[in-house]
């Protein structure tokens, strides 16, 4: 770890904040009120009844068009799993310093442990340490391998259990993807599911030390995300807020709930019709904060098309530009803070390269 990585059990013993984790003060307005989200049913739709799909298609569609999130339950997840994974967070992030640092991420890769990403900035810092794994589709046991090879075998359980974790987070997405499909009206209910079937994804395991001053800093700062489709689970301490109605407001954690999150190149793949869900996380003065977060991504060469019913006709046109995912990807990581323009600058960066 650098020198100027953050470490977490000294700044909570210091009086005050230090000063690169401060942000501007209209990035922690405070939220006003609870986001009034639809709470969605999947069990009509894993099980093929479909009156109970459109109802389910029905209350996506207006989630997304609004502000790009919305509540499930009934996900199909194996009980207890859910909660095996989030302990599994906490006994990480408790280890100590040496042993989390076994896992650092190197400079350039996806997969590893950072804390307050002061790898790539110097301000504006999140009040946060995060595990973040490369998941891939396949017969491979990336995520269990990766951990296994980092902290070695007496910590192997960690590795599986985040493993069983992401691979019933993949097949909800796979899921989801299809619901998102219908709750279009595609004729092709199927087209975005198949887009994914090649595609990857990213694990994070996020964990909020409590914070002196929570009304100064932020867990994430406000941003959208680059990647397709989101999917979040939190513990019981609230911190999760989406922009929506023209003000920050507070998604409560619901038992047995995932909120997913629509990103920007499901956006793009929508042709702008479903929003990109702004949203940030913000930090308690005294408890501690989890979430488990997987982003889904398309293959990285595929190109990023929406379907030819989105785009036909007189009044419809591509609102941006063929991309990659790695070209994307490439420009959110060179430097460039996501947030809530990153689709627009973007769609201007690939005009000028």
């Amino acid at each position: 770890m650098k020198s100027s990585d953050p470490n977490f059990s000294l700044l909570r013993s210091q009086k005050n904040v230090p000063a690169e984790f401060f942000w501007p003060e209209k990035d922690v307005t405070p939220s006003k009120g609870d986001l009034d989200l639809p709470i969605i049913d999947l069990s009509g739709f894993l099980n093929g009844d479909e009156s109970k799909t459109q109802i389910a298609a029905k209350a996506v569609r207006e989630a997304c068009m609004a502000h790009g999130t919305f509540l499930v339950i009934n996900h199909g997840f194996k009980s207890g799993l859910a909660e095996k994974a989030l302990k599994s967070s906490s006994f990480f992030f408790e280890l100590s310093k040496d042993e989390k640092l076994k896992a650092y991420r190197i400079p350039g890769s996806i997969s590893g442990y950072t804390a307050g990403h002061s790898q790539r900035f110097s301000s504006n810092l999140p009040w946060n340490e995060t595990l973040t794994l490369a998941y891939k589709k396949g017969p491979s046991q990336v995520v269990e391998e990766f951990l296994t090879s980092r902290l070695g075998d007496n910590q192997q359980n960690i590795g599986q259990v985040f493993q069983e974790f992401c691979d019933a987070m993949n097949g909800l997405t796979m899921e989801l993807m299809e619901l998102l499909g219908i709750s279009m009206g595609l004729k092709d209910t199927n087209y975005y599911r198949r887009f994914f079937e090649d595609g990857n994804a990213i694990f994070r395991c996020n964990y909020y030390p409590p914070c002196k001053e929570p009304e100064k800093a932020l867990g994430v700062g406000p941003h959208n995300d680059p990647t397709a489709i989101t999917i979040l689970l939190q513990d019981d301490v609230v911190g999760l807020e989406v922009f929506a109605g023209d003000r920050w407001q507070t998604v409560r954690p619901r038992p047995g709930a995932l909120v997913v999150n629509v990103g920007d190149t499901f956006m793009a793949l929508s042709n702008g019709n479903y929003k990109s869900c702004f949203h940030r996380a913000v930090v308690n003065k005294e408890k501690v904060r989890r979430s488990l977060v997987f982003f889904s991504c398309p293959r990285e060469d595929k190109i990023i098309v929406p379907p030819p019913e989105l785009v036909e006709g007189e009044e419809a046109s591509r609102k941006y530009p063929d991309f990659t995912w790695q070209q994307l990807k490439k420009f959110t990581q060179s430097g460039y803070r996501v947030d809530n323009t990153t689709l627009q600058n973007f769609s201007t960066w690939l005009a000028k390269n």
